[in-house]
């Protein structure tokens, strides 16, 4: 869609006039916009979280799945997250509970919050299932004799991998650090 000259004037002059925040307030709150929503926020950590505590999920997590390939430690990150904020959302709840905050208020923060937990149920949950077949594919390769993969009895013989770093996002400041693990923001196309 066009529009006109004098549209395309009048929008050139409004945004000289939208500069963003101009207060410290301001500025600080617009900072944590990428962290209100997402998988793919480039901190994942707010203000009161300890990034061990995140950490030992991981390890954890990591463990239990043993990851071996970038893909496979996506869906691994991907579970984090997802297992992270949602333990974020049942602080968030108890907040709610606690707030003085009208009935009717109460319920719209309750069920937005019921919602995002869904959303971040099925994302920990599609990402699990994509995982275990991920793995199922990977170890049906090595186990086909005469195929791509080794042989069963060779593939015992390979030293385990060792466990990779923990991904960068959490720590870094710029999506640069590690484009593997700081993927830009995305909608969720769901």
């Amino acid at each position: 869609m066009l529009i006109s000259d004098k549209q395309h004037e009048a929008n050139q002059r409004n945004a000289q006039r939208s500069t963003g925040p101009t207060t410290l307030e301001g500025k600080k709150a617009a900072s944590l916009n990428a962290v209100t929503y997402g998988l793919r926020t480039r901190s994942l950590m707010i203000s009161g979280e300890n990034i061990a505590d995140y950490w030992r999920l991981w390890d954890g997590l990591e463990t239990e799945w043993q990851p071996e390939t970038p893909t496979e430690r996506l869906y691994l990150e991907q579970m984090s997250t997802s297992q992270w904020l949602l333990a974020r959302m049942a602080a968030s709840e108890q907040r709610v509970h606690e707030t003085s905050l009208p009935f009717a208020a109460q319920l719209d923060l309750l069920d937005r919050i019921d919602r995002r937990r869904a959303r971040l149920e099925r994302s920990f949950t599609t990402a699990m299932h994509e995982l275990k077949q991920l793995q199922k594919e990977r170890k049906a390769q090595t186990q086909k004799p005469g195929g791509r993969g080794l042989s069963a009895s060779s593939a015992r013989k390979t030293p385990p991998n060792p466990p990779a770093p923990h991904p960068g996002y959490v720590m870094s400041e710029s999506a640069q650090d590690q484009p593997i693990f700081c993927a830009p923001p995305t909608t969720d196309s769901r």
